[in-house]
């Protein structure tokens, strides 16, 4: 793979990777927002894979390409299960729809782009010191980072929170694979079974407390421990 080539694929599947948090930042309806955390995924795989295919690093190919199963497929495939069940509720119907985030649609959008240019600030320095096309877009994992944690704070639905969650993770996963061009294979692997665990730990809690108090919304949960 030419550098030209190899430069162009990273930034597109770096701006993909962007482009998904802000959308899961501005989108409402819980399904749309796990299809799109899914897609997400897809371009996480697409960094690694890219970097492993770049400096000849197959391990690094492998890894990507697990992220992708579980990223991309298991995870998302647990939160449509979720949403399923949810839906098929109609008395917790509306479950499935982020209607009143503490933040509205324009300041979170606003607040993601003055987020993006912190981080390109703060990784501005990182960047000067060792200039290639990974670090060059390190700041782009910083921003998902940000955006994640916004997004896990600003959500009232508990499964909104969790793809916040999940959001900051990715940035997380992304930021150590440009700046480090990958991690090791057991050390990803430990992580990964760490955030799967999580996620169905998040799911069981999350369907117990809407059996027992009949919502997710947190300041509904709030004014109830009141």
């Amino acid at each position: 793979m030419s550098g030209g080539l190899y430069t162009q694929l990273l930034d597109l599947a770096c701006g993909a990777f962007l482009l998904a948090a802000v959308v899961v930042l501005w989108g409402r309806e819980l399904t749309m927002i796990v299809r799109v955390f899914a897609l997400q995924g897809v371009a996480l795989a697409a960094i690694a894979v890219l970097l492993g295919a770049h400096e000849a690093r197959w391990d690094l190919v492998g890894v990507g390409i697990g992220i992708g199963l579980l990223r991309a497929g298991v995870l998302p495939y647990l939160m449509r299960r979720a949403l399923a069940a949810l839906a098929a509720d109609r008395a917790h119907s509306e479950e499935v729809r982020e209607t009143q985030p503490l933040v509205n649609v324009a300041a979170s959008l606003l607040t993601a782009a003055l987020l993006t240019l912190l981080a390109y600030a703060v990784a501005r320095p990182l960047t000067e010191l060792h200039p290639t096309p990974a670090t060059h877009a390190l700041p782009v994992g910083l921003a998902v980072v940000l955006i994640g944690f916004f997004v896990l704070v600003t959500r009232r639905r508990a499964l909104a929170q969790v793809v916040g969650f999940l959001l900051l993770d990715n940035g997380i996963t992304a930021t150590a694979f440009l700046a480090t061009s990958g991690v090791p294979l057991i050390v990803e692997l430990g992580v990964s079974f760490d955030v799967l665990l999580a996620v169905l730990v998040l799911q069981i809690l999350t369907a117990r407390v809407r059996e027992a108090f009949g919502t997710t919304d947190i300041d509904d949960l709030r004014e109830l421990h009141d």
